[in-house]
């Protein structure tokens, strides 16, 4: 049976067990060997982040092709109006391709939010919203670089859920396992 790692993975931290630079690695937080990231996050986002020990189920998981569905909240600058929320929702025209359709909502700030280190940058004159975001595809950057392009830069993105596996229960740096392969993360029991 294949082994799921649910990570909470904080600000700082690599989608990697090596530390590089100034970012802190996985092994920081994750004391388990023969697990390998499917799906990667960057160090300035947040939130949940799977590995696995089953090279099949990582490409699954990290494969836009598999439309495994994967759920943001974006802290963006500015509150997006109905037309940046509608483009958003239609793709957005990026440089080198364009995204597929996404849901997008604005949301209430996530319950339970941890403060981030560093805190994000505070202008009083600028408000700012949540958005929810879900994509099955996940390419570099694609939702820092979708709000931008529709005038609403991204202050702090959390990756909340992957399928039906999501931050529920995990702190900042906690991490737990669960079995079981892709039925798992469609919420299907095997």
């Amino acid at each position: 049976m294949a082994k799921i790692v649910l990570f909470n993975k904080p600000y700082g931290v690599l989608s990697q067990f090596t530390p590089e630079g100034r970012w802190r690695g996985l092994r920081d937080f994750i004391p388990l060997s023969g697990v390998y990231v499917a799906g990667r996050l960057d160090a300035d986002s947040e939130g949940l982040l799977l590995l696995t020990n089953d090279g099949r189920l990582q490409a699954k998981i990290a494969e836009p092709r598999y439309k495994l569905q994967k759920t943001y909240w974006a802290q963006v600058e500015g509150v997006p109006d109905a037309l940046a929320l509608q483009r958003l929702q239609d793709g957005v025209r990026l440089r080198e391709f364009t995204t597929q359709a996404a849901q997008v909502r604005r949301i209430d700030a996530p319950p339970d939010l941890w403060p981030r280190d560093p805190p994000i940058r505070y202008r009083a004159a600028i408000p700012t919203s949540w958005l929810e975001i879900v994509i099955s595809e996940g390419k570099n950057r694609q939702v820092r670089r979708m709000c931008a392009a529709v005038g609403y830069p991204v202050l702090r993105l959390l990756r909340a859920a992957i399928g039906q596996a999501s931050l529920a229960g995990l702190a900042p740096g906690e991490w737990r396992e669960e079995t079981g392969g892709i039925e798992f993360l469609r919420g299907k029991k095997t």
